[in-house]
């Protein structure tokens, strides 16, 4: 689906608009193919050249072809296919902003009824702007995952299996978004060396602050992963440790059984043995067992492996 807006500096909300005009921005949502043949009119692009911005596997990347910038980039997201980051793509021409997502995308949608977004005009501001979105996007979502990370941290007493699949899926995010962050500060320093795109004063300003905040999500991120893997270890000696009592009370509980096990075999032979002609013989055996049991009971309990 494609739609057309139009906001300048002095409105407050972004205005639909039926046919495009310079300085106006069109965004694509759930690209289709029949899509990039209408983006491929309004930019002279080829469809081969638009084709990457329908990978969902993109990796974030600057490049010009013909007169047109096309950025991607990835933001996070949550698919079914076990992908946690979308890919979003940018396109820059002489008079139009494009952007291409091939799923409905929440960023566009929520940047969109944000009242203090910027103007569709200039260009540069306003892909700064989207990019500092989705850097924030970004930050957001690892934040939420290091409080996730620090619940379990403090209820680490008990580790269910639950436990370890969320450590495991947060650690899978985390690496997902740094495979995207990493590229994605590549093209920030493109940008910044003005070979793409040239930017006024203001955004220059802009696109110092996005840099630290990439640099930052990065930082986090990397500080988040580090947390979960030391969680991780923690439970695996937690587990260790479980296994070891396990065993230890296994055995324990294995010797004392063993002790019946073995005074009924001998009396169970036909030979001639204590209290053998005895009429109390089943009580005296019995007793034996038990007080046997409890002794053994009584040692393990102190060297505590019961």
């Amino acid at each position: 689906m494609i739609y057309k807006y139009f906001k300048s500096e002095t409105d407050s909300l972004f205005t639909l608009i039926n046919i495009p005009q310079e300085g106006c921005w069109i965004h694509v949502d759930e690209a289709s193919p029949e899509d990039l043949e209408v983006i491929s009119s309004y930019t002279g692009l080829s469809y081969a050249d638009l084709h990457d911005t329908l990978d969902k596997y993109e990796v974030p990347r600057i490049e010009k072809v013909h007169n047109c910038i096309l950025i991607f980039i990835r933001y996070p997201t949550d698919q079914e296919s076990g992908l946690y980051t979308s890919t979003l793509t940018f396109i820059l021409t002489d008079t139009l902003f494009i952007s291409i997502s091939p799923h409905a995308s929440q960023l566009i949608r929520g940047f969109l009824t944000h009242t203090e977004s910027t103007s569709t005009f200039p260009q540069s501001t306003l892909l700064i702007q989207l990019l500092l979105r989705a850097i924030q996007e970004f930050t957001l979502q690892i934040k939420k995952i290091r409080h996730n990370v620090l619940k379990q941290e403090k209820e680490m007493i008990s580790v269910e299996s639950e436990d370890i699949t969320t450590l495991t899926k947060n650690e899978e995010i985390l690496n997902q978004y740094l495979a995207s962050l990493e590229p994605f500060l590549n093209v920030l320093h493109t940008i910044t060396s003005g070979k793409y795109a040239h930017l006024c004063e203001k955004d220059q300003g802009l696109l110092e602050d996005l840099l630290n905040a990439v640099g930052q999500s990065k930082e986090l991120c990397g500080i988040v992963l580090k947390s979960i893997r030391n969680l991780r270890d923690a439970y695996q000696i937690i587990f260790t440790n479980n296994l070891h009592k396990t065993i230890k009370l296994l055995t324990a509980l294995t010797i004392i059984f063993s002790i019946p096990t073995m005074i009924a075999s001998l009396y169970g032979m036909n030979v001639q043995l204590p209290f053998s002609h005895s009429p109390n013989a089943f009580s005296l055996v019995l007793g034996w067992i038990i007080l046997i049991s409890i002794v053994g009971l009584i040692i393990f309990k102190r060297k505590r492996w019961l």
